[in-house]
């Protein structure tokens, strides 16, 4: 479902009133509600949406489990870092238990072991078997200028990933490596939002939406969840290029 909306002010009401509805079925449903979120400016703008009255005592917090869908390695203290965007508008606020989130232990900065860990992480929330993918009732996701998503980069190893959960991913262009959920785990939760803004996303949106299936080019065409919701919420400026 595609929706597309005046400015990023009311994408993000928008997005908020589904963060809501969707963590008070799940929490009704299964006691709990785990939502994977995302780094980036416009999901930024939703963290401090849910800190204010008109949401805030909508949602039982106690009972709302935060995991975050890619990291950059680098300190939890680090500018850079999604947690810290996520702690500074999001968990401070609501003053969230701190075993209510799991983050990458970027501090012990071998990549590799980072992933591994937060997979291990996530299997024991879900009580995973062997070679099973959690389900997480919500994903936060973004796109980037050049179709990327989590930290799923165009032309990346990771974009071929089947069987693990979570992996680094050596991102060349950016001389980096990143940290992310595969798209087995992105693709098995029950609902997934994306968040896009700004007329820099336009031409990108259009290929990704429209145009021909190149998912080692434009990464976020390869979301499409096995059975479950998908959502972009999308501002008029990225959006100016749909036809």
């Amino acid at each position: 479902m595609i929706k597309i909306f005046p400015d990023l002010n009311k994408l993000n009401q928008i997005a908020a009133e589904k963060f809501i509805t969707i963590g008070n079925r799940a929490i009704e449903q299964n006691g709990r509600f785990a939502v994977a979120l995302a780094g980036g400016s416009t999901p930024k703008l939703l963290y401090r949406l849910l800190t204010t009255t008109q949401f805030k005592n909508k949602i039982d917090w106690t009972k709302v489990f935060f995991f975050l869908g890619d990291e950059r390695n680098v300190s939890p203290e680090n500018q850079e870092s999604n947690f810290r965007t996520a702690n500074e508008n999001l968990f401070k606020p609501l003053q969230i238990p701190a075993e209510n989130i799991f983050r990458w232990q970027t501090e012990l900065t071998n990549a590799e072991k980072i992933a591994e860990n937060y997979a291990q992480t996530i299997k024991n929330f879900f009580d995973l078997t062997e070679n099973e993918f959690p389900r997480f009732d919500l994903i936060l996701l973004g796109m980037g200028d050049d179709g990327h998503t989590a930290s799923l980069f165009p032309f990346t190893t990771a974009l071929s990933e089947t069987e693990k959960i979570a992996v680094s991913n050596r991102v060349e262009k950016l001389d980096t490596t990143r940290l992310t959920f595969t798209f087995p785990t992105i693709n098995n939760s029950l609902n997934i939002i994306f968040l896009i803004g700004g007329a820099s996303k336009a031409e990108t949106l259009q290929q990704v939406l429209e145009g021909e299936f190149q998912p080692e080019k434009f990464p976020s065409q390869a979301v499409k969840p096995r059975s479950g919701n998908l959502f972009w919420l999308v501002d008029e400026q990225a959006a100016q290029l749909l036809k």
